[in-house]
């Protein structure tokens, strides 16, 4: 109905244009004013079907459009799509509980003998390998050697090894390589001969700067010399790590200052135990012994703990 209106409408307004130039010509004219008429009413009434057709196309595509929006593959790709979602929270779930079971506490440390004992059904034969005076001149070609026998440790780090860029670095490695990390005090200091402020100062300085390096702060302590204050207990258990000394070690003593003789000792000595915490050094000697003394550790039958499996205090 719309276009016949505007049809009329074209008509009308060109209508009054013919009559007037018909009258202004005359008679002899007229015939030709017919066909001229004829000829605009023909060309109108073209331009109209014209845009019809083009309004009925339009049309006709719309609902080609809109169907092609609810094909079945781009259904059955909103399936795969929603299914692929399901999927990814399951693993998602998954993980959660896997990684909430791996934070179970399997071993717990026994401070009358500083070795760790298993809780439930962890390995009883199992010791723990702690290295201090790191990161010196070895501890990262350690840490390396240890990450390729798939053996677990803990690095106790002064604050002296970690004043340059690089030393820092080296510190990042180890963590990044998986190692739990330890505060072994700023200087290294006997704290039995230092104010309480001054073991302050020495513990808390590394703190800060291994949280700077690795993002957290160190969850174990261990004091040089094995030598602890009320005072560095207090705290300790203050700053939420765990205080620890060690079961037997032996590379600071000069008879063992050779990689042959101080994995023969590691290995064979009597304070080897089940839960028996292993102390060794940042030292080229220890570094090339390492390998053996792990050889040979696993050859009786042991296996080595997880630090981030000990558990801690509240």
């Amino acid at each position: 109905m719309k276009e016949e209106i505007r049809i009329f409408m074209r008509v009308s307004f060109f209508m009054p244009l013919f009559m007037i130039e018909w009258h202004r010509k005359g008679d002899s004219d007229m015939v030709h004013m017919k066909w001229l008429i004829l000829a605009v009413g023909i060309s109108l009434l073209a331009a109209c079907g014209d845009e019809q057709a083009e309004t009925a196309d339009e049309k006709e595509k719309a609902p080609v459009e809109e169907q092609a929006e609810e094909t079945p593959a781009e259904t059955e790709n909103a399936n795969e799509a929603d299914s692929e979602q399901a999927e990814a929270a399951e693993q998602e779930e998954v993980e959660k509980a896997e990684e909430a079971a791996e934070a179970e506490p399997q071993y717990r440390l026994n401070p009358a003998t500083w070795g760790v004992e298993p809780i439930a059904d962890a390995p009883a034969e199992a010791v723990l390998l702690t290295i201090d005076d790191a990161p010196d001149k070895h501890a990262v070609e350690m840490a390396t050697t240890l990450k390729e026998l798939g053996v677990p440790a803990i690095f106790f780090v002064n604050g002296h090894f970690l004043d340059s860029d690089e030393e820092k670095e080296n510190l990042k490695k180890i963590h990044d390589m998986g190692f739990a990390i330890g505060n072994h005090t700023q200087t290294h200091p006997n704290l039995t001969t230092i104010s309480d402020e001054q073991q302050k100062e020495e513990i808390l300085a590394v703190n800060e700067t291994v949280e700077q390096v690795i993002g957290e702060k160190p969850k174990f302590f261990r004091a040089p010399h094995g030598a602890n204050t009320d005072f560095s207990r207090a705290l300790v258990q203050q700053e939420g790590m765990m205080l620890m000394n060690w079961s037997y070690g032996y590379d600071w003593e000069k008879q063992y200052m050779d990689p042959a003789a101080l994995t023969d000792i590691m290995i064979n000595t009597e304070f080897l135990r089940n839960g028996s915490n292993l102390l060794m050094h940042d030292r080229e000697w220890t570094a090339a012994a390492l390998p053996g003394i792990v050889d040979g550790l696993k050859a009786k039958g042991y296996t080595f703990v997880d630090p981030h499996e000990i558990e801690l205090q509240e």
